[in-house]
């Protein structure tokens, strides 16, 4: 096999109590990509599409990611990548995280898997980290293992856990047209918190993994709080509070900011609720001058996905 093509989905990051270490992989947003072997070694970026991103490797997160995987596994070949670029960058669904989880998860089918998914997340966040200025893989790891994950440790050895997800989970997202970028997101934030609102985020982290463990949605519901981030970053959305309330009276489970904004998500039990909280949610920004885009989304449980050939 010389050549592949795959759908290397969105992420949502955070999940309001979750930050920098819960996430979870999104089934009907993502990008694709074309990586194929070249008798030339190194990482040639030869197509973007979509969106306006640099072709040169250094400065691609999708060629960052793929270089340091090529620096350990020095392959007597390099590789060409092509990206369809369906996310938009900066809009808090992981479009950084599938370009430089999708390089690394492709070149190691090439080359016969010789890496696992927690090896991938270590290339993997080497890209990210041009991005975000910082390496964290709440949006790389479920991208590359699917469902729900949480990443206990990056530092000095990456460390990621499988969350089961429910059956009936559903994921409503809401994404304004505007640009937050992650760095920018990160700068606000403060570098000291209560203690008190440590210990609400640390039970609500808790109680979120136990609600998915144990199909208690009832549980998940009174666990989607975040009483650190959320303050400082939902003032970068605009009419995010409105949005909140439009989906807790539709039914949501609970909301909050994906990645750093400005999407927003709401989980849902059954799809008939979650597509009751997009209309609901779409009424919020009908009235504005504000251009959105809104999604309803299965949990994706199996992450990256190989696309057969007649999909070229």
């Amino acid at each position: 096999m010389n050549e592949l093509k795959i759908f290397s989905p969105a992420t949502v990051a955070n999940v309001s109590c979750g930050f920098d270490v819960l996430g979870f992989c999104l089934d009907s947003i993502g990008d694709e990509m074309i990586i194929r072997k070249t008798h030339k070694k190194g990482i040639f970026i030869t197509k973007i599409e979509g969106y306006d991103l640099p072709l040169e490797a250094e400065k691609n997160v999708a060629g960052v990611s793929a270089l340091a995987l090529l620096a350990d596994a020095r392959p007597d070949c390099g590789f060409e990548i092509e990206i369809y670029k369906k996310i938009k960058p900066g809009s808090g669904v992981g479009s950084s995280s599938a370009s430089a989880a999708g390089s690394v998860f492709a070149i190691n089918e090439l080359l016969g898997r010789p890496y696992n998914k927690t090896q991938l997340t270590y290339f993997a966040m080497k890209g990210e980290a041009l991005a975000s200025q910082s390496e964290h893989a709440d949006n790389i790891a479920p991208a590359l293992f699917g469902g729900f994950t949480l990443v206990k440790s990056v530092t000095p050895v990456v460390d990621v856990l499988e969350i089961p997800t429910p059956d009936k989970l559903y994921a409503t997202i809401i994404h304004p047209q505007i640009e937050i970028k992650t760095s920018e997101a990160r700068a606000i934030l403060p570098k000291q918190i209560d203690l008190k609102d440590a210990i609400t985020q640390w039970a609500n982290v808790g109680s979120l993994i136990h609600g998915l463990h144990t199909n208690d949605y009832s549980l998940i519901h009174r666990s989607l709080h975040d009483a650190i981030v959320e303050p400082y970053r939902s003032k970068l959305i605009p009419l995010y509070n409105e949005v909140k309330a439009a989906a807790a009276e539709s039914g949501a489970l609970g909301s909050g900011i994906s990645g750093s904004g400005p999407s927003v998500f709401s989980l849902c039990e059954g799809k008939e609720t979650a597509l009751k909280v997009e209309e609901a949610i779409k009424k919020v920004y009908q009235n504005t001058n504000i251009a959105f885009d809104t999604y309803v989304s299965k949990i994706n449980a199996e992450g990256m996905k190989i696309l057969n050939n007649n999909s070229f």
